[in-house]
């Protein structure tokens, strides 16, 4: 049965066209609120099918009724409930209340009202309607309309809605400063002209969860932003939803909610204390072997090679011949072949490096250079290391002095190619570590060989 009163007439609360009557009863029954209505006596003559799940009365069971007293309201409750209606059918606009309801099976559900008269056509209250609904689902509503106010303004975590097309459509205020853009400037945007890198990464989950769903957990992307002082590289931590329509048949996504969290310098610090621990048991294991060398040269050899694993591509080794005159000799002592693992032991071949190469220079300054070519072709890249006598995809290099006795024995240079970075200041601690064990070594090596000349 429909939502309203049998008759054949139509009262101020029912259209006078026909078929009016079945339009209104479809609209009333396809509402997700319940809603009832009352008459200017107080008599119900609409009740729809929202009202019926909630209560469990039906439309033939409620029209017709006096009020709700007897049967939907206690008797304790009658008289608050009907000042209640009684009140929003003399005030202008509506009226919220929260009062209990009776089921059928003799349940009471507190129910939060919307009351608000009907007036007729002299302007007079001709009746009252009332849509209602549970106080908790009402809640459940506000609470969830709260959280999306808190997220896209207040929240410590970053929050975007990306369409279906991949676009931004809603950035709150954490998102717009990680991205370096104001909340409106991003909206609508490809997320290419937002990010430099990792933008591929990001589609690709965004992508899956509109086809599949959110992954299992939060998952790490290491995006590069455009800012006005630079690009900057970060590690977002994100967690995905997928957004349908609940008003749809189907589940259409909407969208996707993707929230993330700046976590780049605790992953940069797990990544240096990694690194570090790694090294110091390089230096370790380094110690352990060229303890086991009869040569203290050899010893030298065994430490460059250690070194090597995991902080460059190739290594140099090299003895200063002659510090008599002002032009600086080297002679190779020990160099890693490239393409194959562990270093080659030379013989003292002379090296003939530049005045202004990075390992003279090393030596006269007695501290450590530094050397990289970048933004250039690849031919000038190729002939800026074979110039200095350094394999061809040689892109960084770090020289550092062999120091013992304060004396300047020799120059350990290390060398990476253009797929890596730059040497930085940990790099120059964790060489000249290296150098000053390699140093004491062909330190003791001349003087084992002196010894024995004597």
């Amino acid at each position: 049965m429909s939502a309203s009163r049998r008759s054949g007439t139509t009262d101020e609360l029912g259209p006078e066209e026909p078929g009016g009557a079945d339009l209104l009863n479809a609209l009333l029954d396809g509402m997700d609120a319940a809603l009832c209505a009352f008459d200017a006596d107080g008599t119900v003559t609409h009740w729809n099918r929202e009202a019926e799940r909630i209560l469990g009365w039906s439309a033939a069971e409620a029209v017709g009724r006096p009020g709700f007293a007897g049967w939907a309201v206690r008797s304790a409750d009658d008289a608050e409930v009907r000042e209640r209606l009684r009140s929003a059918m003399r005030a202008t606009g509506r009226q919220v209340h929260e009062f209990a309801l009776v089921t059928k099976d003799g349940r009471r559900v507190l129910v939060r009202t919307q009351s608000a008269a009907v007036r007729g056509p002299d302007g007079r209250p001709a009746g009252l309607y009332c849509a209602f609904s549970e106080v908790h689902t009402q809640i459940d509503l506000e609470r969830s309309i709260a959280l999306s106010e808190a997220l896209f303004e207040d929240a410590a975590w970053g929050v975007v809605l990306i369409d279906a097309d991949l676009r931004p459509a809603v950035v709150n205020a954490h998102a717009a400063r990680a991205l370096g853009v104001g909340r409106s400037t991003a909206l609508g945007r490809p997320l290419g002209e937002l990010l430099a890198l990792g933008v591929e990464e990001l589609e690709n989950a965004l992508t899956h969860v509109l086809a599949e769903g959110a992954p299992p957990g939060p998952i790490e992307l290491w995006v590069t932003v455009r800012t006005a002082e630079g690009e900057r590289r970060r590690c977002w931590r994100s967690g995905f939803v997928r957004l349908a329509s609940p008003l749809g048949q189907e589940p259409v996504p909407l969208g996707v909610g993707w929230l993330f969290q700046d976590v780049t310098e605790a992953r940069l610090g797990e990544r240096e204390a990694s690194l570090l621990r790694f090294r110091a048991n390089q230096l370790h294991r380094a110690a352990r072997a060229a303890a086991e060398c009869e040569d203290p040269a050899e010893a030298a050899v065994v430490h460059l090679e250690f070194a090597l694993a995991g902080f460059a591509d190739h290594a140099l080794l090299d003895r200063l011949t002659d510090t008599r005159g002002e032009t600086v000799r080297l002679e190779r002592l020990a160099a890693t072949p490239a393409g194959t693992p562990g270093a080659d032991v030379h013989t003292g071949l002379p090296v003939r490096y530049a005045p202004d190469h990075p390992a003279p220079r090393c030596t006269e300054r007695g501290g450590t250079v530094r050397a990289d070519v970048k933004g250039v072709p690849a031919e000038r890249s190729r002939e800026w290391a074979r110039t200095r006598h350094w394999p061809a995809d040689t892109a960084h290099a770090l020289c550092t002095p062999l120091r013992s006795r304060g004396r300047t024995l020799g120059v350990l240079t290390f060398l990476r190619g253009t797929s890596r970075d730059g040497f930085d200041r940990t790099d120059t601690t964790y060489a000249e570590e290296v150098a000053a064990r390699i140093a004491a070594a062909l330190d003791l090596a001349e003087a084992v060989r002196g010894t024995e000349q004597v």
